[in-house]
C-alpha cells in the first residue's frame, strides 16, 4: 500500500490558504491535509521525478534535468515543469 493521499496532493485541489482550499471536481471546500476522495489525480512534484537528486541539506535537492542543476524543493509543483518524468514508472 502506498501513502496516504491528501487534498492537497490532488491536481483537482485548488488553495485557499494553507489549511483548506476547493475541490475542482466536487467545487465543495476541503481541509487540505485531509484523505483524498476515490477521483485522486496526483499533482507531480519535483521530489517525485527522476531527475531530482536530493543533496545533503534538508527539504532541498538539485534537478539534473538541465546543465546547470539549479537548487529546487521536493514538494514543489511540478505541473509546467517540461522536463518532469515520475520516478519508478
Amino acid at each position: 500500500m502506498g501513502a496516504p493521499t491528501r487534498h492537497m496532493d490532488c491536481r483537482n485541489f485548488a488553495p485557499i490558504d494553507v489549511v483548506k482550499g476547493i475541490c475542482h471536481l466536487s467545487k465543495e471546500r476541503v481541509q487540505a491535509d485531509d484523505a483524498s476522495c476515490p477521483s485522486f489525480d496526483r499533482l507531480p512534484r519535483c521530489g517525485e521525478c527522476e531527475r531530482y537528486s536530493p543533496s545533503d541539506q534538508q527539504d532541498v535537492g538539485v534537478c539534473r534535468a538541465t546543465p546547470d542543476h539549479p537548487m529546487t524543493y521536493p514538494g514543489l509543483a511540478a505541473v509546467t515543469c517540461e522536463w518532469f518524468r515520475w520516478r519508478g514508472r
